[in-house]
């Protein structure tokens, strides 16, 4: 026997049976539904006064028989139909309404979210006969606003639509909408949400952002969501009904993955993968996977699986959809995406191993430094927002070859060169990970070892894309790091990069209100100001009376001043 579903508590033995016999019916493939199907399923409904569904796939069988209440069913678990880019579940639902009620709003949500073939509420009378029937599916192409057609109602004998013609021209319309976004071969083809509490222009700057972030980590984007709302939903983050119109957006698109513009807490997680048949991963996790392909070194891979773990370990509390999503591909590839679906103790154990790992890299470290100390050598960082040209200045002032990409975070694991001053004043210059905004907590702890060496640092170099129009939310982003990291004692001199993509007006204009040196990172003729500047400072460092002297916070105000 074949189980009946959902609400079947108090039924006695003839409504069992008559439930059970519905498994043996097979409807032509013309009809949503037969005729005779629907007068039984609304007869036992109006005798058993609940609603009455039916699960019918492509060959006319019936896979579910369900049972809800008077106002309502539950739909099981269907994710073993797996679902395909720009394809339907293969089941259409036909459930009964005891009155005269069409399709109503959570009918229409768990037909987009589900993404069923069809959905069919059949109207059952006083007299308990089907008075007619309404037919709604998901509608492929952008020009309809909603991404739903419903069906004019239909009399309960009158039910030849042609219904598998018409699923199967759905889907290759659907197949056809998506030409238009196809993705390079291999390439995840996402959706950006961006759910803010800001201002509208603050959230299209953060969604730029994430863009940017998405094509950094080799992600097709074929689309942008921005909601505003006053207070984030604490379930969905967004309404249930924008989370309906996302999920026909990503089906019409054919996405294969939604990132969020924020980080979603365990529990948002669950909520929206329960609804959304897609992956979906939120900014961190987008970050981390960055790291991931760019760790290099066995300490980069170290601290990349210690955040991937630390930030999964909250999320690993069941076993459900939202966690296997979590773990394949874009936000969970890299040195431990092997080890992201055990269970948590022995995740804990995991990560204890990589903090006393890291705890031995922190040591070789501080020793490395003891021996600079010892050399006398001054040591100078170079810092900044990811992506403003810390690598190419590297590059430039030592005649390096340091891997600089236009991408964020191309530069992962810290490099050192020695670079020598005019006036015979040798130094060590390191080029640094870059920073971002709301850089995640998990990264911040785990590359520890190497944000320490910006401690030993005399000097800092804090390069600015002045380009980027977003630079002073970007500035006030890294100095909020530093002064969080207790970096605020540090000399450090604003370095204003990029001056080749401004009118000099413009490039004045931003020194005098910066305070900070314009240079080219790729114009070696333009650094000849940037190096005197360094070698001053570097110079009052070296000589006793002026290196007791205190500063005033973390960045210098105008070029040369020490803080």
């Amino acid at each position: 026997m074949k189980k009946i579903f959902g609400n079947t508590k108090g039924l006695k033995a003839d409504p069992l049976r008559r439930l059970q016999n519905l498994y043996r019916r097979r409807i032509p493939p013309r009809f949503p539904i037969t005729f005779e199907l629907t007068r039984e399923i609304s007869r036992l409904s109006a005798d058993i006064r609940r609603q009455i569904g039916l699960l019918i796939d492509r060959r006319g069988r019936i896979d579910y028989v369900l049972v809800g209440d008077r106002h309502g069913l539950v739909i099981p678990d269907l994710s073993q139909y797996r679902l395909a880019p720009g394809r339907l579940r293969g089941l259409r639902c036909i459930h009964t309404h005891l009155g005269a009620e069409g399709l109503t709003e959570d009918d229409l949500a768990d037909l987009s979210l589900l993404r069923l073939d069809m959905m069919g509420a059949v109207e059952v009378g006083d007299d308990g006969d089907p008075v007619q029937v309404h037919i709604g599916h998901l509608m492929p192409g952008d020009e309809f606003e909603t991404g739903l057609q419903i069906i004019d109602p239909l009399p309960p004998h009158r039910l030849d639509i042609g219904c598998l013609d018409l699923i199967q021209s759905l889907e290759q319309e659907l197949s056809h909408a998506r030409e238009g976004y196809r993705a390079e071969d291999g390439k995840e083809r996402a959706l950006l949400v961006s759910v803010s509490t800001e201002s509208r222009k603050q959230a299209r700057d953060s969604l730029a952002e994430l863009r940017e972030l998405a094509r950094s980590s080799g992600i097709q984007v074929i689309g942008t969501v921005l909601q505003q709302r006053q207070k984030a939903d604490p379930r969905y983050l967004m309404g249930s009904g924008k989370l309906r119109e996302l999920t026909i957006q990503a089906l019409q698109k054919g996405a294969t993955l939604i990132v969020f513009d924020r980080e979603l807490n365990p529990s948002q997680i669950r909520s929206i993968t329960d609804q959304v048949e897609l992956k979906v991963i939120d900014r961190t996790q987008l970050i981390l996977d960055i790291f991931a392909q760019r760790a290099q070194s066995r300490e980069g891979k170290l601290q990349v699986e210690l955040a991937q773990l630390q930030y999964l370990l909250p999320r690993l509390v069941t076993k459900n959809t939202a966690m296997s999503r979590l773990t394949g591909g874009i936000g969970g590839r890299g040195p431990g995406e092997t080890k992201l679906e055990i269970n948590r103790r022995r995740v804990r154990e995991r990560i204890a191993q990589l903090e006393k790992s890291l705890t031995n890299v922190s040591r070789h470290r501080h020793r490395q430094r003891s021996r600079r100390d010892k050399r006398g050598l001054p040591i100078i960082s170079i810092i900044g927002y990811t992506n403003a040209g810390k690598s190419t200045l590297l590059n430039t002032l030592t005649h390096s070859s340091v891997l600089a990409e236009s991408r964020l975070f191309a530069t992962l694991d810290p490099s050192s060169r020695r670079l020598r001053f005019p006036r015979d004043i040798e130094v060590i210059i390191t080029d640094t990970v870059g920073f971002i905004r709301d850089l995640p907590k998990e990264l911040m702890a785990a590359f520890g070892a190497t944000l320490e060496e910006l401690e030993s640092a005399d000097l800092l170099l804090h390069v600015i894309d002045v380009h980027n129009p977003r630079l002073e939310d970007q500035i006030e982003s890294v100095e909020r790091i530093l002064s969080e990291l207790g970096l605020d004692a540090v000399p450090c001199l604003r370095v204003l990069n990029k001056q080749d993509l401004l009118d000099p007006e413009q490039v004045a204009g931003l020194a005098a209100s910066l305070g900070g040196i314009p240079i080219s990172a790729i114009d070696s003729k333009t650094l000849a100001l940037l190096i005197e500047e360094m070698a001053k400072i570097i110079g009052r460092i070296n000589d006793a009376e002026t290196a007791a002297s205190g500063g005033e916070g973390p960045c210098a105000s105008g070029p040369g001043r020490r803080d």
